[in-house]
Protein backbone atom coordinates (compact mmCIF):
# COMPACT_ATOMS: atom_id res chain seq x y z
CA UNK A 1 0.00 0.00 0.00
CA UNK A 2 2.66 2.68 1.08
CA UNK A 3 6.53 2.16 1.01
CA UNK A 4 8.82 4.45 1.99
CA UNK A 5 12.60 3.95 1.66
CA UNK A 6 15.44 5.78 3.31
CA UNK A 7 19.53 5.63 2.76
CA UNK A 8 21.76 7.34 5.30
CA UNK A 9 25.59 7.80 4.05
CA UNK A 10 28.66 8.92 6.32
CA UNK A 11 29.79 12.42 5.84
CA UNK A 12 31.35 13.15 2.56
CA UNK A 13 30.58 9.78 1.20
CA UNK A 14 26.89 11.08 -0.52
CA UNK A 15 27.28 8.64 -3.13
CA UNK A 16 27.63 5.40 -1.19
CA UNK A 17 24.68 4.73 1.28
CA UNK A 18 25.67 2.63 4.27
CA UNK A 19 22.21 1.90 6.02
CA UNK A 20 18.55 1.64 5.17
CA UNK A 21 15.44 2.53 7.05
CA UNK A 22 12.08 1.44 5.46
CA UNK A 23 8.88 1.66 6.80
CA UNK A 24 5.39 0.06 5.13
CA UNK A 25 1.94 0.11 5.69
CA UNK A 26 0.10 -2.81 4.74
CA UNK A 27 -3.54 -3.83 4.77
CA UNK A 28 -3.57 -7.77 6.49
CA UNK A 29 -5.80 -10.90 5.62
CA UNK A 30 -7.22 -10.11 8.90
CA UNK A 31 -8.60 -6.93 8.63
CA UNK A 32 -6.22 -4.90 9.96
CA UNK A 33 -3.14 -2.93 9.07
CA UNK A 34 0.61 -3.41 9.75
CA UNK A 35 3.10 -1.28 9.47
CA UNK A 36 6.78 -2.84 9.06
CA UNK A 37 9.75 -0.89 10.15
CA UNK A 38 13.22 -2.74 8.58
CA UNK A 39 16.61 -0.97 9.17
CA UNK A 40 20.11 -1.78 8.81
CA UNK A 41 23.26 -2.26 6.87
CA UNK A 42 22.81 -2.04 3.27
CA UNK A 43 23.41 -5.52 1.80
CA UNK A 44 22.36 -7.27 4.60
CA UNK A 45 18.86 -8.43 6.07
CA UNK A 46 18.70 -6.00 9.09
CA UNK A 47 16.42 -5.65 11.75
CA UNK A 48 12.50 -5.58 12.00
CA UNK A 49 9.19 -4.69 13.84
CA UNK A 50 6.00 -5.62 12.60
CA UNK A 51 2.80 -3.58 14.48
CA UNK A 52 -0.46 -4.43 13.66
CA UNK A 53 -3.36 -1.55 13.69
CA UNK A 54 -7.56 -2.05 13.89
CA UNK A 55 -7.75 1.65 11.28
CA UNK A 56 -5.59 3.03 8.57
CA UNK A 57 -5.10 6.38 10.53
CA UNK A 58 -3.60 5.06 13.65
CA UNK A 59 -0.82 2.81 11.25
CA UNK A 60 -0.10 6.16 8.69
CA UNK A 61 1.04 8.44 12.04
CA UNK A 62 2.66 5.72 13.29
CA UNK A 63 4.46 5.98 9.60
CA UNK A 64 4.64 9.27 9.43
CA UNK A 65 6.32 9.75 13.14
CA UNK A 66 8.91 6.35 12.54
CA UNK A 67 10.15 8.49 9.10
CA UNK A 68 10.26 11.73 10.55
CA UNK A 69 12.48 10.17 13.46
CA UNK A 70 14.43 8.48 10.81
CA UNK A 71 14.87 11.83 8.50
CA UNK A 72 16.11 13.27 11.88
CA UNK A 73 19.03 11.10 12.29
CA UNK A 74 20.32 11.69 8.92
CA UNK A 75 18.34 9.29 6.48
CA UNK A 76 17.13 10.83 3.16
CA UNK A 77 13.84 9.54 1.71
CA UNK A 78 14.94 8.00 -1.47
CA UNK A 79 12.28 5.95 -2.42
CA UNK A 80 8.18 6.19 -1.87
CA UNK A 81 5.65 3.80 -3.57
CA UNK A 82 2.05 3.80 -3.36
CA UNK A 83 0.17 0.82 -4.58
CA UNK A 84 -3.79 0.85 -4.87
CA UNK A 85 -5.99 -1.35 -2.94
CA UNK A 86 -7.70 -3.66 -5.63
Amino acid sequence: MLTLLCHRAPPGARACPTHFYRVEVSYNLFGEYTVIREWGRVGTQGRHISVWFANLREAVLLADCATRRARSRGYDLTEKQFASAA
